[in-house]
């Protein structure tokens, strides 16, 4: 390719990227496979390598993270961020109302937006093309934190329209992505984050960007920053509509109010449904819609009149802490518990809250008797703020962590760069029935039936010990259990009969190996194809896996090196669990030939196979096809004017088969 077919090439790359990321991660509507998305991407990848001069600013490469900030710069926003006054209870939206129309003259309507509980950001393009990022900061100067922004997958590189515009929202943390994060902090010994805010606000302003690509971060737009009309719109609810038009992705849970009245119901359907929402919001924001009134109404010296926030009730609140109990969880993590005077908080009945570990007790002087500050944040578990020292009577008694375990008094350690205290015997009460509720739950076996108290009868009346007795379990047996009826004995055995045939990864997650997701799970699965290929691995053999690090790897031939494990797979077995990926049988699994165990990528036009056909025919003889090459690409299958796969290959020294190679080795004719 000649310079200028490059560049032709590069930014059809870019535009085709930029499609294809819009419609996954803002529409939820993919417009092409994940391996297609990684083919281009890898072509993107090959020719920035060798052309650094063609990395541009908005390439979907650059969201991935780069080179460690040394700080932040400065940022003078273009207009005001102001805050908004707050509403806190039905007379105070009533009294803004009023207020409002008097000003206006008139009848008003209003947009209602979900008040997301994040970071406020601003977000400047210029023709088109994102070029600046910032936080809030005092509403008129914020931090650039542009390299951290990038990393957020529904923020748009570039824009359907060249533009030069600046927004304004709100970037934070899924549900979901913060309970994955917590977790995987709660693995490492680290302290969790307090809450999804806290968590979206600590991942923009880390320095290494690649942290924050990591946190999943993503961002709900609300507004232009400055005037709406100067783009032509007339109202605000026109200014998001036309966002969306722009590639943004902003709430689609807004509505146009005609009275306060229609505000107040919006308000009320929404604080009773907040909480099946995958995000927390912390309120309602209430504005007038037309840019005409808005200007008329105009701005106090802190905040527009034309605006405010309704909050929903206080989600901290002041209670007694009794005592602190310990828990050991599956990975052997003592954790201490607050037990409280039953308080209501954000509408349940609270008795006990999270205190973390040994460390953070020390660090805020939280004493057993202290008077003390909860905060409950939609449906995360609580957990104990502060105490409130001006409040004590002397009597308070600090608290001490103990040095063995309180289940089995085994010794408690602490593991290098680790905060929290463990357990290490395997054989510890506690740890195994925490690894056999695991084991049950949705995401792994999926056993309908047993919850903790069933696990916890089912432990102590020593019917099971480890997961392979759940297989053994007779209707007598069960019977014997506490409200343990016919007709739930019946369906309970149902369930574990049924959770036999379950998927290779669905028990490789069950068994809850260390830093073993549901991911890491699924991707060992698909690889190895049955379990017992997976416990001959070696950790190097892992290790060439893509996304299959030194951590996993050491953990999984720890876990298989057990004898103790080993027996209770054999048990599994014997008892009728399937060990395979996705229905597959020893009949379907060939012992030996060219692709068992390869990792092969087709580039090129396939003119004797289609491209479906080749990875099905690969994938039913033991190998995986995957979209990239790399050092650990066992063969790359070349077809017709193939790319920068075939020259990367070349430069690997990865063996390369063109198609009749292909043919001849899946026993096809040409």
């Amino acid at each position: 390719m000649d310079r200028i077919e490059l560049e032709k090439r590069v930014e059809q790359l870019n535009d085709l990227l930029h499609e294809y990321g819009h419609a996954y991660y803002v529409l939820d509507r993919p417009l092409v496979p994940d391996a297609v998305y990684d083919q281009y991407m890898q072509e993107l990848l090959a020719i920035e390598a060798e052309h650094p001069d063609l990395i541009y600013p908005d390439s979907p490469s650059q969201r991935v993270g780069g080179e460690i900030l040394s700080g932040f710069g400065k940022v003078e926003h273009t207009s005001p961020m102001l805050s908004l006054s707050n509403a806190f209870n039905e007379t105070d939206l009533r009294d803004f109302d009023r207020r409002a129309r008097e000003a206006a003259g008139h009848a008003l309507t209003y947009i209602c937006e979900l008040k997301i509980d994040g970071l406020a950001v601003s977000l400047s393009y210029e023709n088109g093309r994102f070029v600046q990022g910032s936080t809030r900061g005092d509403g008129t100067i914020g931090e650039d934190i542009t390299a951290n922004l990038k990393t957020v997958r529904t923020i748009p590189l570039r824009l359907r329209e060249p533009a030069t515009i600046e927004v304004r929202g709100e970037v934070y943390m899924p549900k979901r992505s913060f309970a994955a994060l917590n977790a995987s902090r709660d693995e490492a010994g680290e302290e969790p984050f307090a809450n999804p805010r806290n968590a979206a606000a600590g991942s923009l302003r880390q320095l290494d960007p690649k942290i924050a690509a990591s946190r999943h971060l993503a961002i709900y737009v609300y507004g232009i920053g400055g005037d709406g009309t100067e783009y032509g719109q007339d109202s605000h609810s026109d200014a998001l509509d036309y966002l969306d038009t722009l590639g943004f992705e902003t709430n689609k849970a807004r509505e146009r109010c005609r009275s306060i009245d229609e505000v107040i119901q919006y308000i009320e359907k929404w604080s009773a449904k907040r909480a099946e929402l995958d995000y927390e919001i912390d309120g309602i924001v209430v504005k007038v819609d037309a840019f005409e009134d808005q200007e008329q109404l105009g701005f106090t010296a802190r905040s527009p009149r034309w605006a405010t926030a309704f909050k929903f009730p206080a989600e901290e609140v002041v209670t007694k802490l009794l005592d602190i109990d310990l828990t050991v969880g599956r990975t052997g993590v003592v954790t201490p518990t607050a037990i409280l005077e039953p308080v209501r908080v954000a509408g349940t009945t609270v008795g006990r809250a999270s205190l973390h570990n040994e460390d953070l007790i020390k660090e805020k002087d939280i004493r057993i008797g202290d008077t003390v500050v909860i905060r409950k944040a939609g449906d995360i578990i609580p957990e104990v703020v502060m105490p409130l020292i001006e409040q004590r009577s002397g009597n308070e008694l600090p608290f001490e962590m103990p040095d063995h375990c309180p289940e089995c008094e085994s010794e408690l350690v602490r593991m290098e760069g680790e905060v929290a205290l463990r357990c290490v015997n395997p054989q510890c009460p506690a740890q195994m029935k925490e690894a056999i509720f695991h084991f049950v739950s949705r995401n792994a076996m999926n056993i309908e039936g047993i919850g903790e108290r069933v696990v916890d009868q089912l432990y102590n009346s020593g019917l099971v010990r480890d997961v392979s007795d759940l297989y053994t379990l007779t209707k007598e047996q069960l019977l014997t259990l506490e409200r343990m009826g016919e007709k739930s004995v019946s369906n309970l055995l149902k369930a574990i009969e049924v959770s036999k045939a379950n998927s290779l990864e669905k028990l490789l997650f069950g068994l809850g190996i260390r830093h073993v997701g549901e991911k890491a799970a699924t991707i060992l699965a698909e690889e190895f194809g049955t379990l017992h290929a997976l416990m001959e691995a070696e950790e190097d053999r892992l290790m060439q896996i893509h996304e299959i690090g030194e951590k996993v790897a050491d953990a999984v031939t720890t876990y298989f090196g057990n004898d103790d494990v080993r027996d209770v797979i054999h048990k599994l077995e014997a008892n009728g669990l399937n060990l395979m990926y996705k229905g597959l049988t020893v009949q379907d699994l060939p012992a030996e030939g060219p692709f068992v165990g390869k990792t092969v990528v087709l580039t090129g036009k396939l003119s004797l196979l289609t491209r479906n056909e080749a990875k099905e025919k690969i994938e039913s003889l033991g190998g995986k096809v995957s979209g990239s090459v790399s050092k650990k690409t066992d063969l790359v299958i070349a077809g017709e004017d193939a790319g920068s796969k075939l020259a990367k290959a070349n430069e690997l020294e990865i063996p390369v088969w063109d198609e009749t190679q292909l043919v001849e080795s899946l026993g096809e004719k040409g």
